[in-house]
């Protein structure tokens, strides 16, 4: 049977046309596609903790472990703050005021610990933060109100939190799968801090553990399609 000449000069186009275009890879595949890592010294890593005890009475780093806790009684960080007790690994050497910004961590709480923020975003235009992942009897919640996940006593998960100053949005991911996306509050200067400070509520101790910090930045805009279940 002959074939049309026409209809194969069209196969024929189809084909060259599908062939020149090659595979793109899948966008947000993790939440860390698209950034670029932003190396980090134990310089960076600045901790804080009750200005009247040692810090080995508070913090301890072992295996690449960072174990950190506090007591609900315990002083400030410092003589004239009017804050809450902590203990908390603040990044230090990249305060931010613009662009696209990521924290990366492993963390476990232990069973009793409640009442706690263990990740924060410091700085705001309105109020002293722009985001706090408190934890109340194992559920991990946006300040005392949203849930962003649950059960996670005594295991390892992993939290990153994506800052898009100008876009003015927060994105919180837990074992890579988006949980919370909300608004920011606003511009400010901004940085990352990880540990437990004391909320209303808490229990008399406090702990978190903390591997694998890391941050990151966006060097350019790719939009990605969003949100992610």
């Amino acid at each position: 049977m002959k074939m049309n000449s026409s209809f194969c000069n069209s196969v024929l186009v189809i084909l060259l046309l599908v062939s020149s275009f090659e595979p793109q890879p899948l966008c947000g595949a993790d939440p860390t596609d698209g950034f670029t890592p932003v190396p980090l010294t134990d310089d960076n890593l600045k901790l804080q903790r009750p200005y009247n005890v040692p810090l080995q009475d508070r913090y301890s780093y072992e295996n690449g472990v960072r174990t950190l806790w506090v007591y609900s009684n315990d002083k400030p960080f410092k003589p004239d703050s009017l804050t809450k007790p902590r203990t908390e690994v603040r990044i230090a050497g990249h305060d931010y005021s613009s662009g696209v910004w990521q924290f990366e961590g492993y963390a476990v709480v232990p069973k009793g610990t409640t009442g706690v923020a263990i990740a924060q975003i410091l700085g705001a235009a309105e109020g002293a933060t722009t985001l706090q992942l408190r934890i109340y009897n194992g559920d991990l919640k946006y300040y005392g109100s949203t849930l962003v996940a649950s059960n996670l006593y005594d295991k390892w998960f992993r939290v990153n939190i994506i800052h898009d100053v100008n876009g003015g949005k927060v994105r919180v991911f837990i074992d890579g799968v988006e949980k919370y996306v909300g608004k920011d509050k606003g511009k400010a200067t901004m940085y990352f801090k990880c540990g437990v400070y004391t909320q209303d509520g808490s229990s008399n101790y406090m702990e978190s553990r903390w591997k694998g910090i890391k941050l990151f930045k966006k060097l350019f805009d790719r939009t990605c399609d969003e949100p992610r279940a």
